[in-house]
């Protein structure tokens, strides 16, 4: 796809929200307003991916998101990893990196993806 400028972004918002009240999921997909529908939104997306690129959370960013999600305090994480709380706060702080064992236990307990873990 060619490069979409911001002027063509602008005016493509504009159109996918007139359409999104015309359009639904009942909408048949060969109706030339779905059509147009996802050409628009092909066109935001092209130029939301070049501009505003989002990357992988980091490997800290994942593992304090888990903690939140379950519930966890640093000791049981630790725990959780078969490692100490003060092993644990080092590869918080960046201070040490993480072994073979505690990035499979990442993996396997906490279901941190492993493209996280290895980036």
């Amino acid at each position: 796809m060619r490069s979409v400028t911001h002027k063509e972004y602008i005016v493509a918002n504009i159109r996918l929200e007139a359409l999104l009240k015309e359009v639904g999921n009942e909408t048949p997909e060969d109706d030339s307003r779905m059509i147009e529908l996802l050409e628009v939104s092909d066109i935001i997306e092209h130029y939301e991916e070049l501009h505003f690129p989002i990357g992988l959370p980091t490997l800290k960013e994942m593992i304090k998101l888990r903690m939140f999600e379950m519930g966890l305090k640093r000791k049981d994480l630790a725990t959780l990893l078969n490692t100490s709380a003060s092993r644990v706060s080092e590869y918080l702080n960046g201070k040490r990196e993480i072994t073979l064992n505690v990035a499979k236990a990442l993996h396997q307990k906490l279901n941190i993806d492993s493209d996280i873990i290895l980036q």
